[in-house]
Order: C-alpha cells, then sequence, then structure tokens
C-alpha cells in the first residue's frame, strides 16, 4: 500500500466500517454478526512482538471481565493467518486475531498511515482501540495506544474496574 495520508479518523457517533475477515483458522468473521453485544475491535501492528503480545495478553487476562459486561474482543494485524495461529497458541489467546493483510479495514478506522516511531515518519499500524455499541457505532475511538497499560485503562474507562 502506497498511500501516505491517514485515512479520517472515527469518533464516538460513527458508524463502525462493516468488514469481514478471515480469522487464524480461516474461518470468515464479519461485524455484522456482533450485532447486539458491544465489541472491542483492536488493531495492532504484528503478531508475536513484545508489544502486541504484552496488549494481546492483558485482553485475554480480561476477557472474563470483557465477557461478564457483554463485551467481545476481535484483534486485527495484517498478519496473515498462519502467523496468526502460531501466535494464538503461543500465547494461550481465546479470541478471534483477525487477518487484513492488504490493509483495508486498517484504513477503513484510520488505524493505517502515517506515524512517527523512534523521531522518524513511517507508514504503518497506527495501534488503536474501538468499542463498537450493540447498534453498530462507536463508543470509543483510541488511536495511538501504548502496548502496556493499554487494557486496564480502557477497563477504567468502561466502568469495568477501579479507578
Amino acid at each position: 500500500m502506497t498511500e501516505t495520508a491517514n485515512a479520517a479518523r472515527l469518533v464516538p457517533g460513527d458508524i463502525a466500517p462493516d468488514f469481514t475477515l478471515p480469522d487464524s483458522e480461516g474461518n470468515e468473521v464479519s461485524l455484522a454478526s456482533y450485532r447486539g453485544r458491544r465489541v472491542v475491535v483492536y488493531f495492532y501492528p504484528a503478531a508475536s512482538t513484545p508489544g502486541c503480545t504484552k496488549q494481546a495478553c492483558d485482553f485475554r487476562d480480561s476477557l472474563a471481565q470483557l465477557d461478564n459486561a457483554g463485551i467481545d474482543v476481535l484483534g486485527i494485524s495484517p498478519d496473515k493467518p498462519a502467523k496468526l495461529v502460531k501466535f494464538r497458541d503461543a500465547e494461550a489467546l481465546t479470541f478471534p486475531l483477525l487477518s487484513d493483510p492488504e490493509r483495508k479495514v486498517l484504513a477503513a478506522y484510520g488505524a493505517f498511515g502515517e506515524k512517527t516511531m523512534y523521531g522518524k515518519k513511517t507508514i504503518g499500524v497506527i495501534r488503536s482501540t474501538f468499542v463498537i455499541g450493540t447498534d453498530g457505532t462507536i463508543e470509543v475511538a483510541q488511536y495511538n495506544v501504548r502496548a502496556t497499560g493499554h487494557v486496564a485503562k480502557l477497563l477504567r474507562d468502561l466502568g469495568l474496574a477501579a479507578a
């Protein structure tokens, strides 16, 4: 992908862009199938890297809390399903990891584009998290989140953990 401009960023109240992507097993997963439940959709740069592993394990360790609140979790990266299987199995992840190698869903959510890493401008995945309501609208849109501590902050923001 040669885009240099970031797609428009989503804000609370926007309709979440619908998508259907393959999971780690190659099964198609659609956002529409989650209507009626809230869902966290988070975008991460690459499976099995230190920050992405920390973030995925934090979501894994918080799944019971999220599930009790009626919230599902979907992780999306540009990784191919075969890499996602290894990541899922190595970290005992129990929520769907979806593959977006063409970065179309990443772009639709404004989670792919120009970013600054170590003082240099690059084009890549912008670590982002969204909470999508039961009606398919964006409740929370967070861009440039940190891998460490992000899930705990999200739980606090959603009223699911002590402040």
